[in-house]
């Protein structure tokens, strides 16, 4: 149940409208989908774009986890009997995670600690005698009454010894003092890594974390994760480390005066509760955060390198010849249609151990002539320069001859879905399908991998996987929905990522599609199993249907809205044919004529702007990246080349490029303009052409190191 405080919590720190923050999350109560309320319902958000949308999203799901571990507190706390309303108040106006966990310390069941095991000899009410200032014995004539050698506890030094860990615990129950030591090790701590004596004389890709240390303020998400990793693998060491003598003295009087007449017992006391038991559980907090975060930051850029990847130009409706080239192997041919449609396979020897580049030569042009190719596709992997060199000289400058990324290809030809197309067709060859459609409609063919495999992340494998396949889904989703859906050309596993669809739908749809041809109208889809009111209301706005029985269809205006396209050709007497894509005539239409109670401003504008590029798809045109043929691999390098290349990645320290060598180089953030550049995504995205100078290289390493400063 989302609260009062909840709502003002969310819309205070997603920066959004009150209103219209309760609006959408009424409306995600409802199920309904973050495309749809950002595109289609806009008036109740204010005209929140979908990162808005989504942002609050995150908050109202952060804010039904957090009540759920608030009330388990409450509840433990209710069984204890110590639940009063001043407490209940506090936990429920909390929305930090730690101060919640802090909040609950002193009432969590405890473990049989040494604390614990000093109440069961008897000794809490001398802790309690120690720590009244207004008791003015000394710390020995105290503990000279509770002498219990039955109970273990001999002499004064024995029973001051463990009245200390009954303290002791109570101090690293003290909200105070755990924010006040979180805060400085926030503000003044150090992440600091050494190696591990193993790897003390050995190279490794940790090289430059084997003696180091970086604020924890201030240190990037990228050398966090590395550092990290660096531990997982077993080469590095981690810790926060601090100034804690200037810590000790900021916190002079916080729990006791000076003039405490016990100071000098306490003050040992606090020092062993900081060391002993709450510097490391602060530091374990504190490294759980920065881990979190370095996570957020690592997937926020990977989502971003994926939407980029997800949205490169398609090369469209052309006949392909795509190529999975290898060496022992030899290079497997599949032949596509302007569709995708699998034709026919073959493999061919271009090159060495098996090379007969006669026949292979002869294979391909006999191809190229049957099947009318307007385009041969190489995957990037092994053998891909010199299978590129064998078909430029082989084939006419009319045809694109274009070198793409194979990450995946190898993992969905071996996969279920790959296994579910082609049972038929041998692994290699389901590899140079996957290829030769990732040409054609990259979004169409890349939905059907896990986002992972695409091979577009940083340190993808060391953040949080729950987390990361979450966002990718929101990323593919996105994507899908912005782009819009063929109804009548798509696969299953791309109708899912449709606002209201998923997998079940999707596999309906397709069901419904083999059994009764193509969808004539989306009112239609109203006839699929299962299919219903909400499916159709949410779906129906992101699905074209070309050639349909009613234009409007085909393009990105909702069934809902049809009315006000009739109430505007209506007035204008026109039809709709001549309406659409008509510029002139749109752009004089006064939006304010049309409003109504069910399509506010925000809607009649977009059906307007819908209706002068109807379908209208966000991606750019295709356009091939060169390669300098005299270039193959990282031992043709030199110093001050100066070579083409396509970004295959962006980080935040750099970008990594293909500059046709097999191995990727990286151009670090410093070298990436004349320009000071805080993120490198402010300037340069997946798929960028670009040019690139080498500055160095590492080939045992194989590390390439690249400059796109325009200044060389």
């Amino acid at each position: 149940m989302i609260s009062v405080s909840d709502i003002e919590y969310i819309f205070i720190n997603s920066k959004t409208d009150k209103q219209d923050t309760v609006n959408v999350i009424n409306m995600l109560n409802e199920g309904l989908s973050v495309p749809f309320i950002s595109r289609y319902r806009k008036e109740r958000t204010g005209n929140m774009d979908e990162e808005s949308v989504n942002l609050v999203n995150n908050f109202f799901n952060f804010t039904k986890e957090l009540n759920l571990r608030k009330n388990t507190i409450l509840k433990s706390i209710e069984q204890q009997d110590l639940l009063t309303d001043e407490l209940k108040n506090k936990i429920e106006k909390c929305y930090s995670l730690s101060e919640l966990e802090d909040i609950y310390l002193p009432f969590k069941p405890k473990k049989r600690t040494k604390a614990v095991i000093g109440k069961e000899k008897g000794l809490e009410p001398l802790s309690v005698m120690l720590l009244d200032p207004s008791v003015k014995d000394s710390a020995e004539d105290l503990a000279l009454n509770f002498l219990s050698p039955e109970k273990g506890v001999g002499s004064t030094a024995e029973a001051l010894e463990w009245a200390g860990y009954i303290i002791a615990e109570k101090f690293s129950e003290d909200i105070r003092l755990r924010k006040k030591l979180r805060d400085y090790l926030k503000k003044s701590g150090m992440l600091s890594s050494v190696v591990r004596k193993e790897f003390k004389d050995k190279r490794s890709k940790f090289e430059q974390y084997y003696d180091f240390s970086e604020s924890v303020l201030k240190i990037p998400s990228h050398r966090i994760l590395a550092i990290f990793r660096g531990e997982n693998e077993g080469v590095l060491k981690k810790k926060i480390v601090a100034d804690m003598e200037n810590f000790y003295n900021i916190i002079g009087g916080i729990l006791f005066s000076s003039k405490h007449p016990r100071y000098l017992l306490l003050n040992d006391i606090l020092h062993d509760s900081i060391k002993r038991l709450i510097y490391p559980s602060i530091e374990n907090e504190i490294l759980k955060d920065l881990k979190k975060e370095a996570d957020e930051k690592a997937i926020s850029v990977f989502a971003s390198n994926l939407e980029n990847i997800l949205l490169s130009p398609p090369a469209g409706n052309i006949n392909v010849l795509a190529l999975d080239p290898g060496f022992r192997t030899g290079c497997k041919i599949a032949i596509l249609d302007k569709t995708g449609k699998y034709i026919y396979n073959t493999t061919i020897y271009p090159t060495k151990p098996k090379e007969d580049i006669s026949a292979s030569a002869e294979v391909v042009k006999k191809l190229i002539d049957k099947y009318n190719i307007e385009a041969v596709v190489i995957g990037d992997g092994t053998a891909s320069r010199e299978t590129y060199d064998f078909i430029k000289k082989i084939v006419d400058e009319n045809i694109i001859v274009s070198v793409i990324s194979e990450s995946g290809a190898s993992i969905y030809s071996a996969s279920k879905i790959g296994r579910e197309e082609f049972p038929d067709l041998d692994v290699t060859v389901r590899g140079a399908v996957s290829i030769g459609r990732r040409f054609q409609d990259p979004l169409s063919e890349l939905v059907k991998l896990d986002p992972k495999s695409i091979g577009v992340g940083q340190y993808q494998h060391d953040v949080d996987q729950k987390f990361l396949s979450e966002k990718l889904d929101i990323v593919v989703s996105s994507v899908v929905n912005r782009v819009g859906v063929d109804l009548n050309n798509s696969s299953a596993y791309l109708l899912r990522y449709v606002a209201g669809i998923g997998t079940a739908l999707s596999k309906k749809i397709v069901e419904y599609r083999d059994k009764n041809g193509m969808f004539k109208n989306r009112e239609e889809l109203k006839k699929v199993e299962k299919f219903g009111e909400k499916s159709f209301m949410q779906s129906a706005g992101f699905l074209r249907i070309t050639g349909g029985n009613n234009i409007l269809d085909s393009t990105g205006i909702h069934p809902e809205s049809y009315s006000v396209v009739e109430m505007i050709c209506k007035d204008m007497n026109i039809e709709i044919g001549e309406l659409i894509g008509n510029s002139k005539i749109l752009s004089g239409i006064k939006i304010e004529k049309f409003i109504s109670e069910d399509a506010g401003k925000f809607t009649v504008n977009d059906i307007i702007e819908e209706l002068k590029k109807p379908g209208r798809d966000p991606r750019k045109s295709f356009e091939p990246v060169k390669f300098n043929d005299s270039v193959r691999t990282i031992d043709d390098l030199e110093i001050g080349m100066i070579l083409n290349g396509k970004v295959t990645n962006v980080t935040n320290f750099g970008a990594f490029i293909d500059i046709g060598v097999h191995q990727d180089g990286l151009a670090h953030i410093s070298e990436l303009s004349d320009k000071f550049v805080k993120d490198p995504s402010d300037i340069l995205s997946v798929g960028n052409r670009v040019k690139a100078r080498i500055l160095s290289v590492d080939k045992e390493l194989k590390r390439i190191g690249l400059s796109l400063k325009e200044n060389f």
